[in-house]
């Protein structure tokens, strides 16, 4: 009898932990996070919104998914860090689109915000989720009458900007300010908790086209590094030496490194950032054709870079001081064709080391999203059941979201 009940106990003590990670007995019905992916499918944008399994990190397509991204040609999303709310940047429409994460995962649209410029190219928000930068191409001219007037074109190379939007508690923006830029700016990021800005130009003219900023943590304003020169006009701006095509930039969580790949080189910098925000080259590795976007872990020891002219991901372990090494276990892993941008997920409250790490690659020229699974001992990458995952025509770029319990 005493063994019936005992058996029993030990029953209900299983149940009751299945239930406490949210698992059934399959495993199938826990939820651990939402992959978005935008895509330029025809002549308007669109959404694509998956939920991430935990047990297996197979994308199963949210209910109202596909939906209209709210405008033409969007290049970027991005997510706030209370994981509330998305940002679709549109190149076309020069704006930006905000959409709320529902308790399901489902998107809804909110509003959408001019940019202060044309054709944006990224955007970031800092690690405060008080502003969101927006990078764009070029500056608009106003004239007496008011009204705006494009003056620089490919042919007529002028200067861009960033558009600075406030963002309100309930993730609404609020009017923006402007920053001139250097030619061509094509990526930020505002993400340093030691309020630094960064962004990466490709300007022919130059190598240095590395740009860091100090942000005003109550405006947002930026004010450029000693180092950094910016011109105005249809003339050269310098900053930190990057290579001539830059086309990915991230920091770390510590705000203390700072990473750079290049479309022509082929390789990926590695920066140390110093307590007054200068980045200085520590090193460089070698990548797969085109290396564009890029993540760290959750744990920040291993970083991935998108390739996109190899459909691969290349995998790195981080020495001492930060320096990328080319990792011997997941090195080259190849995905779908043109991959852009590749996003991290992980469920480290479970406090499980091998289920729930997953990363997923925005597969541009193969309409697709690749998912693989993350070994936490060494940083190997495979790939996840059912990978490669359906999604509309030439996805541009993706975020992922993690749940948040409760809501």
């Amino acid at each position: 009898m005493r063994l019936k009940k005992m058996g029993r106990g030990a029953l209900a003590s299983i149940v009751s932990l299945a239930m406490g990670l949210g698992l059934t007995a399959c495993g199938r019905d826990y939820t651990v996070g939402y992959v978005y992916v935008t895509t330029a499918s025809g002549t308007s944008g669109l959404v694509n919104g998956y939920k991430v399994d935990y047990q297996q990190g197979y994308l199963v397509q949210l209910a109202n998914s596909p939906l209209p991204s709210g405008g033409k040609n969007p290049v970027t999303v991005v997510a706030s860090p209370d994981h509330r709310s998305i940002y679709v940047i549109h190149r076309d429409d020069s704006n930006v689109v905000h959409f709320l994460i529902g308790s399901d995962g489902k998107l809804y649209p909110q509003k959408t915000y001019n940019v202060t410029g044309s054709f944006p190219t990224d955007a970031s928000i800092d690690a405060a989720g008080k502003f969101l930068y927006v990078t764009y191409t070029y500056q608009n001219t106003i004239l007496p009458d008011g009204s705006q007037q494009q003056l620089y074109t490919p042919a007529n190379p002028g200067p861009g900007g960033v558009t600075i939007f406030p963002i309100n508690s309930d993730g609404t923006l609020a009017a923006p300010a402007t920053f001139n830029l250097g030619r061509s700016p094509v990526k930020i990021s505002a993400t340093s908790p030691n309020h630094f800005v960064y962004v990466v130009a490709q300007d022919g003219e130059t190598s240095a086209n590395l740009f860091g900023f100090a942000q005003n943590p109550t405006s947002g304003a930026l004010t450029p590094l000693p180092g950094v020169t910016i011109n105005s006009g249809n003339v050269v701006s310098t900053g930190f030496p990057s290579g001539g095509t830059p086309a990915g930039i991230l920091a770390d969580s510590s705000g203390t490194h700072l990473y750079v790949t290049d479309l022509a080189l082929n390789d990926v910098m590695a920066y140390t950032v110093s307590s007054s925000g200068i980045p200085s080259l520590i090193a460089t590795a070698s990548t797969d054709a085109s290396p564009a976007g890029m993540t760290l872990d959750l744990t920040g020891k291993y970083l991935y870079v998108a390739s996109s002219g190899a459909g691969a991901i290349d995998g790195y372990t981080l020495g001492t001081n930060g320096e990328p090494i080319r990792s011997t276990v997941s090195g080259t892993v190849q995905v779908g064709t043109g991959p852009t941008c590749i996003g991290m997920i992980g469920a480290p409250s479970t406090g499980d080391p091998v289920h729930a790490i997953y990363a997923y690659a925005s597969n541009a020229l193969s309409n697709s999203v690749s998912g693989l699974q993350m070994d936490a001992s060494d940083g190997r990458l495979r790939q996840v059941q059912n990978t490669p995952f359906g999604a509309n025509a030439l996805p541009s770029c993706l975020v992922v979201v993690p749940t948040i319990p409760g809501r």
